[in-house]
Formats: structure tokens, sequence, C-alpha cells
């Protein structure tokens, strides 16, 4: 082997980064698989490739005999005394093969085999590198732009960015840079599939951690991300330091660094919330901008009850319940949010509805004493205990429980049933009061007929008359406005109305002065 090709092998290898070993290995085969189709398939062929010395050594072992029955496998004696003169019978001897008594067509085969396992090797190679990859943020550029995905060129491969991984405002030209988060790499016919997002969570940790040297140095850290694409999202960030603040370090001189994320997502809003492993502060902060009242937390049922004064609800709610619905997804938290007023409600109710034990049907003084001693003291405590827990209170066995569940049950249900005809009454009696509002307001309105006989006995307005209204700028001037800034018809001021009376006027004294003359 010449040092053409040892250079050419050697270019091979840095270009495709592969290994050395594995091309040697790939010749090797190549070439054993060409001199077996020469010298027969029982060939015991010997082949070495040194790719940096730029040699490949060829042999073919054969069995020293006096008389050749397997020329594949055997040699005569005087043949091997040609390439080793002590050769002796039943020896075995190499006889050296040249690549190029191969022919062109099983050098050509060698080629191919070696481009093959080249190219299989070097897509195994891209997917465990990609595989490695997942949730980091990539560069490359637009390939081929349609309706269902993008083609990004990456640096030894391509990714696709499906549509709905790309954000509502995100517009993409043929030549152009994107970034996107790697998903997913699958295995296919043509080499390893690379999924891109532009949409996924990681790709704004990612975003973050370009930006933000502390992310990236893990001083500071992102515990989770909420994230509605293209709209808004919420991240909590906690700091490892106590000398960095971790809200700080994210938002950046004047905003500096989370502009700069916020540009590349094509203006989404995002709030850094600082992480709390109190649940009730946690939740309170993940809520911002609302100020929260009072939270209250139940474990079991992993809830947080949140109650903000009145004004407040609508910007904790959100716009389309935004803000709650990412404050949930941060958190990990289901979160009921309730105004001050609707809270007072409720509280209200359920004063309604307590029903005390003394006043249960079949309980005597001395069994509500008793059963307050053991904590029961409501109707609904005595439910929620149900027959085993009153069969361990003192003086209360198992038919004297049922009893009392029943009771207590019934008294439950008697006290709903009150309420509801005290909620259905208060219902009518609002429903009266408007009707009587409207009642009022209509008699207060002028007799059209009236004002019709002060003006002179007006006919009533036909087509005719609306339409030379509508023709007269006068008359059309106070109900019209270009300017969207005022008031809309039906609410103009009361310094418009002489301007609408103005027309109405002037002609019943021009009929006025007719009579007299």
């Amino acid at each position: 082997m010449n040092y053409q090709l040892s250079e050419a092998l050697a270019q091979l290898v840095r270009e495709k980064s592969l290994d050395k070993k594995l091309v040697a290995e790939t010749l090797e085969v190549g070439l054993v698989s060409a001199a077996r189709k020469k010298h027969g398939p029982n060939a015991d062929i010997q082949v070495k490739v040194n790719v940096d010395a730029g040699k490949i050594e060829m042999c073919i072992k054969k069995k020293v005999t006096a008389r050749v029955h397997d020329p594949d496998c055997e040699i005569s004696l005087a043949e091997a005394h040609k390439i080793k003169k002590t050769a002796k019978a039943g020896e075995i001897v190499c006889v050296e093969l040249a690549v190029e008594e191969f022919g062109r067509n099983a050098i050509q085969s060698v080629k191919q085999m070696l481009v093959q396992r080249v190219r299989e090797a070097e897509r195994e190679r891209i997917f465990n590198d990609y595989q490695g990859r997942i949730g980091e943020i990539v560069r490359g550029t637009v390939q081929q732009v349609d309706r269902a995905s993008v083609i990004v060129k990456l640096d030894r491969t391509e990714g696709i960015l499906p549509s709905k991984e790309s954000m509502p405002r995100d517009r993409f030209r043929h030549g152009e840079y994107v970034k996107a988060c790697v998903v997913a790499v699958d295995k296919s016919s043509k080499g390893p599939q690379v999924t891109l997002s532009r949409t996924h969570p990681d790709f704004l940790r990612g975003l973050f951690a370009s930006e933000v040297p502390e992310i990236a140095e893990r001083i500071v850290e992102i515990k989770n991300v909420a994230r509605e694409p293209g709209n808004r999202s919420k991240i909590c960030v906690v700091s490892n330091d106590v000398k960095v603040d971790a809200v700080g370090a994210c938002v950046g001189v004047k905003g500096s660094r989370v502009q700069a994320v916020v540009r590349e997502l094509g203006g989404e809003r995002i709030d850094i919330v600082p992480w709390s492993a109190d649940t009730v502060v946690f939740v309170t902060r993940a809520l911002s901008p609302a100020k929260v009242g009072t939270a209250r937390v139940f474990e079991s049922e992993r809830r947080v009850e949140v109650v903000v004064s009145d004004d407040q609800l609508s910007l904790a709610i959100g716009k389309g319940g935004q803000n709650a619905r990412l404050a949930a997804k941060l958190t990990s938290w289901k979160v009921d949010l309730l105004s001050l007023s609707q809270k007072e409600k409720l509280l209200a109710e359920e004063k309604a509805l307590l029903v005390t034990v003394e006043r249960v049907d079949g309980i005597g003084p001395k069994l509500a004493s008793n059963l307050l001693k053991a904590g029961i003291e409501t109707a609904q405590d005595i439910e929620r205990k149900g027959l085993e827990g009153l069969n361990e209170v003192q003086g209360i066995g198992e038919k004297t429980a049922v009893k009392i569940l029943a009771s207590a049950t019934e008294a439950i249900a008697a006290a709903k049933e009150s309420l509801r005809k005290e909620k259905a009454k208060a219902a009518e009696k609002a429903a009266q009061r408007e009707r009587e509002k409207q009642a009022e307001a209509e008699s207060r309105e002028p007799d059209e007929a009236l004002v019709s006989e002060a003006a002179g006995g007006a006919v009533p307005e036909t087509a005719e008359a609306r339409e030379t209204q509508a023709e007269d700028p006068v008359a059309g001037e106070a109900g019209m406005s270009a300017d969207p800034a005022a008031p809309e018809a039906g609410t103009a001021d009361a310094s418009e109305t002489p301007r609408q009376c103005e027309p109405e006027s002037s002609n019943l004294k021009s009929s006025e002065e007719q009579e007299e003359s």
C-alpha cells in the first residue's frame, strides 16, 4: 500500500470522525470476502491493515502436500520450496496475495462495503451524540419550510421542527438561523431523525441557561417551568448561594437578560417567581401580580384555597384563567381562587348548615354530653365519624349508633332544604325588586303622544321623515362621532341635548309666526 492510500484513509477517518480500528476492521472484512470469491470459500485468508503506515498484508495459508487434491487449501512441495526452502510435507505456509490480482469488481465490492460500514458507523455515532443532547438547545439553518414542518440543517444531520412544536408567531425563511430544543431522536432507514421543539419547557430553560451565567454554573437553579407558548410563562428559581439573588440574576441589569429571552420567544411574557419550601408562600408568589389575602392548604387533596380581595380576583385569575392555570402548573398544587365576598358567603352557608348535636332527634342531654366529650359537636361530625367512630363513644351501642347516624343524616338534609328555600326566596325578592325598578323607570319616561301634541300636533314619524332627518346634518350630529373616545349612542352628555332639540324648536317658532301673519 502506498502513501496516497494512507492519506485517503486518514482523511476518511478525519472527516467522518471515525475510529481507525473500525476502518481497518471493515477493510479487512471486505478484502477477505473478495479473496474468498477468487480462491474459494474454504480458503484460509489472513489480512492485516495498518491505517497509519498505509500497508495491507494479505496471505493465504496452505498445507504442504506431496499431491494436491484441493488447490484452495493445499500446495505442492515444489511450490512450497519457492516460498520457503525448508518447507516440509504437512507444514503450513503463507502465500502472499496482491490486491491488484482480485480485479476491478472485487475492489469495487470492497469499496461499497467500506462505504456502507462507514455510513452505518456515522449514523450510529450521530444517534448516540444527539441522544445524549435531549433537552439541549441547538442552532441550525432553515433548509425547507412547509405547512407540516420545517427542516433544519444541523452540524452533521438534519432536524425536523413540526408545526405543533413551533410558536404561533414563528415565521421561518429559507437560510435563516433558528434555535430549538432537541426533544427526541429516533432511528430510521435514512438515518437518525432528530425532532426539535420551540414550545417545550426545556427550550425556555436552555435560553435562560445561555443568557444567565449563574444558571449555567448551577449557582441559580430553575426548579420548575409552566408555559403556554407564545403567550405567557412562569419559572421558579432558587439560589444555592446566599449572596446571589436568583430573581435579580435572571432579570439582569435593567432587564437585559430576560428581555433577550423574550425577544427570542417573540414577545412571550415571562414571570420569574422565587421558589419557597413553604407551600403557602410559594403559591402566593406564583399568583403574582395579584395580592393574596389568605391561603389554606389541604394536604390530603393537595389543594390550596386562596382568598383575595374582590378587586384582585380578576387579576389573580388572569385572562381566560391563564394566571391561575400557570400558577397551578408551576406549584403542582390545585389552586381554588375565591374572592372575599364569596368566602364570606360560603362561611355563612356552612354556618347555616351546621346542626348541633342537641338539635338532632333522638339525642338526649346525657348522650349529647358523651358526644361532646368525644369531640363530636355537630351532625356533620356524626356523619364523618360513621358507625365505627360512634361505637367507640362511651354509652353508645350498635343500635343507638345506627339511630343517631340516621337522625344526623335527616337533620343535615333538612338544613340543606331550608337553606335552599331561603336562597330561592331571596332570589325571588331580588327579581321582584328588579321588576319594580324597571316598571318605575318606564313610568318616568315621557308619553310620546303628549310630546307630539305639545309640539303642535306633529304627525307620527314616517319613512320619509326619517330619511329627511338622516339628510339633515344638524339633526344627525349629536348621535355620531368619529372619535373613539366619544360617548356611545344613548350615553350622550347633557350638553348635547339642547343641540338635538334645536331643529325641532326652530320649526315650532316659524309655524307660530305664520299664524300671526
